[in-house]
């Protein structure tokens, strides 16, 4: 049976009661129709679409991200590091890693994916934590108060839905374009899972990353 939170409530997922061995982390939302004026109809312009990225950090037991990922003079690139994004697809420790991009939203079910061998994680890493972003928000003047039916949820390996934390945009969220939505907290017999939900105006992971550096 599927425990659903709230804000800043969570859980503990217990390797007794349920197969932590291949996680599905999926996010999901769907974007307000925007209803075009007469001048944007007469001369063809339309809204950009909503990309909504997903991204993971992997935090020790300081809680920071301890690899960036740097090049050859030293300055970082989040290419193989702990930070688990659109660019870097799968952490080098083959235990977790986005599915795809999905740019739009459209459709049923989970936009996006992230998959996680929870069992398997290093010991070093405590904690993951989920951030989602507007790609451009705002470039695109968007922002989740035109996001509605937005979702986080953890499914275990036999695809039983563990927990879900749900959370729609309106006038609360009309300037908020990334959002630090959910972590999972390493405990001695499994992971806790805390929704958070808590809101900021930039529309770069980078904002959240620089708190746990």
């Amino acid at each position: 049976m599927t425990v659903t939170l709230k804000k800043s409530q969570g859980i503990s997922l217990k390797k007794s009661e349920h197969d932590l061995s291949q996680v599905t982390i999926g996010l999901g939302w769907d974007v307000k129709e925007k209803k075009s004026g007469f001048f944007e109809k007469l001369l063809g312009g339309s809204q950009a679409e909503y990309d909504l990225d997903v991204i993971a950090f992997l935090c020790n037991q300081n809680g920071k991200v301890a690899n960036l990922g740097h090049d050859a003079s030293g300055s970082p690139t989040l290419i193989n590091s702990d930070v688990v994004f659109f660019n870097s697809m799968q952490h080098s420790s083959s235990c977790i890693w986005l599915t795809g991009d999905n740019r739009t939203g459209a459709g049923d079910g989970d936009d996006e994916q992230i998959i996680i061998r929870l069992n398997d994680l290093p010991s070093q890493y405590s904690k993951v934590v989920f951030i989602v972003q507007i790609y451009k928000g705002i470039e695109n003047n968007q922002s989740f108060g035109n996001v509605e039916n937005a979702f986080i949820r953890a499914e275990d390996r036999n695809g039983r839905e563990m927990v879900r934390f749900d959370l729609t945009g309106g006038q609360a969220y009309s300037d908020c374009r990334s959002m630090l939505f959910a972590e999972l907290i390493r405990e001695a017999n499994g992971w806790h899972f805390k929704a958070i939900g808590q809101p900021s105006s930039s529309d770069s992971f980078v904002h959240w990353l620089k708190q746990y550096v």
